[in-house]
């Protein structure tokens, strides 16, 4: 169905929201129809999330009206919008980590006798049905990023909604699932109802999208259906410039770099993993006998569909969880059994795939989450010299991009995406640095952000310091990395030159042949 056709099934009319003297939205004129997929566009910090949760009652408007199915709009909580018929995916996890999936999607949805087995069954019915697996009966703690989200979009599904609102709902799936994820978005509209979309992925709104809106600075600055759209023009609506591809952009920004100081003297090995093992608590090897080693000034890309152990790896080179067997080493340093503190005391910068869970206390500010592993550095006598912590934290944002309206804002109410440009700076500035591991360093960012993100890293890597990237995009790690590993299943099964001619052979040895 085009959705140019359809009726309007959400209208926004004027709508604008203020945090005390931030304007994060203003103005915002948008019609969604019934049978069709909007996709929102904006760099981080744009205003996408907040209109989604204005549409979704967690915030109230402070300027402007709504219409849903065809009545006023006015949700005063998340449950309304629910038993209106909206249903949303939050770019940050809502799930219990204790709890098993089944028991995450029982609450609020199950009252009465509690007949386990038969939600289960249907959990498991539903995620076949959209073409990936789910096993309700896994601890959400102990599942990957990819398979957290997968449950958030069966939890949400589950509800059959009028209108499905997807906060970044890709950021985290390996490439193998996320068209499937896209034709469940296909087949909803199809069905008469209405999808928003927030992604920064071009080639999704290319494939899904029946229109497209445009955020920048908290307002809508362009709106047009997909058909004859030019994406080059979407982009430059969205950051304001024209972008470069990132290969051709990375390489003008080593052209324009000074070139790095000669070492005093020839280095070992920045990152050595030696058989690093991980068993689960069912014996259940998640990697099996991890060998891998990182020259000082190198970037390896580590490349591999999600859940085949790379969170395991990201766990324990952090210092957050012990390998069933092998070593690591950081230069000099063995930190096999040292913990996250001596990681970063040994020169290594840990930028994890979760930054909720792991890498930042949400309810600080910018400032403090900024410098976490240097707060010694501004306490004096015992007491935080804040006006020194918020002077040093604002040149950091400057130099990273992270965009918040001053230091002192709570982290929690920062996007996604400069959430992760906080945390990057955070790691990149350790001193001494002299290795980074970087899992999903660009999760959730535009495409501008990812540019700025690789920059920073590769000038890392010109200082001297051995980089391991962790991702599941591989046209980044092409145009990224010196060389590519391969995990599969655990092992590492290959490894190959970051070409773009290697391409067919990386994704062979990512799905497990000749391996």
């Amino acid at each position: 169905m085009d959705g140019s056709t359809g009726s309007p099934l959400l209208s926004l009319q004027g709508l604008g929201k203020r945090f005390g003297t931030l304007q994060a939205l203003e103005g915002i004129d948008l019609e969604v129809a019934a049978g069709s997929v909007l996709c929102l566009l904006g760099e981080n910090g744009a205003g996408k999330s907040t209109l989604c949760n204005l549409i979704f009652g967690v915030y109230e408007p402070s300027a402007g009206t709504m219409t849903f199915d065809g009545a006023p709009w006015s949700p005063r909580s998340p449950a309304e919008a629910l038993d209106r018929g909206i249903a949303m995916v939050h770019q940050h996890f809502s799930l219990v980590p204790r709890m098993t999936v089944v028991e995450n999607l029982m609450l609020g949805q199950v009252s009465g006798m509690l007949k386990r087995h038969e939600f289960g069954a249907r959990i498991r019915d539903i995620a076949e049905s959209f073409g990936f697996t789910l096993d309700p009966d896994a601890v959400v703690g102990e599942l990957s990023v990819g398979e957290r989200q997968r449950a958030e979009i069966v939890k949400c599904l589950m509800r059959d909604p009028k209108l499905l609102v997807l906060d970044e709902p890709t950021a985290v799936l390996p490439p193998g699932e996320i068209g499937a994820l896209l034709d469940i978005c296909r087949r909803v509209a199809d069905s008469g109802r209405a999808v928003i979309m927030v992604t920064h992925k071009l080639a999704e709104i290319a494939r899904v999208a029946d229109r497209v809106a445009v955020l920048r600075t908290g307002r809508k600055v362009a709106d047009e259906s997909m058909k004859g759209a030019d994406m080059g023009a979407l982009v430059h609506a969205m950051v304001g410039r024209e972008l470069r591809p990132l290969d051709v952009a990375l390489a003008e920004a080593d052209d324009g770099a000074p070139p790095a100081a000669p070492a005093a003297e020839p280095r070992g090995f920045a990152l050595v993993c030696d058989g690093l093992t991980v068993h689960d608590r069912h014996g259940a090897v998640r990697l099996d006998n991890f060998t891998l080693e990182i020259r000082p000034g190198e970037i390896v890309g580590l490349a591999g569909v999600e859940g085949n152990g790379q969170s395991e790896l990201g766990m324990v080179l952090a210092g957050l969880q012990r390998p069933t067997e092998g070593r690591f080493y950081i230069g000099n340093a063995e930190l096999t059994h040292a913990g996250a503190a001596a990681v970063t005391a040994a020169g290594g910068g840990i930028v994890p795939e979760d930054r909720h869970a792991v890498a930042c206390v949400t309810a600080l500010s910018v400032a403090e989450n900024m410098y976490l592993n240097k707060l010694p550095q501004f306490t004096r006598w015992g007491l935080l010299q804040r006006r020194a912590l918020n002077a040093a934290a604002a040149v950091q944002m400057k130099t990273f991009d992270v965009r918040a309206a001053n230091p002192e804002v709570a982290f929690s109410g920062l996007s996604g995406g400069n959430q992760q440009k906080a945390v990057l700076a955070r790691e990149l500035t350790l001193d001494p640095l002299v290795a980074l591991v970087a899992a999903q360093p660009t999760r959730g960012l535009d495409v501008s952000a990812v540019e700025a993100v690789y920059r920073q890293i590769r000038a890392a890597a010109r200082r001297g310091v051995g980089v391991l990237l962790i991702s599941s995009e591989l046209d980044e790690l092409i145009a990224v990395a010196d060389r590519i590993a391969v995990l599969y299943r655990g092992r590492l099964v290959g490894e190959r030159p970051a070409q773009p001619t290697e391409r067919p052979a990386i994704g062979a040895l990512m799905s497990g042949q000749g391996a």
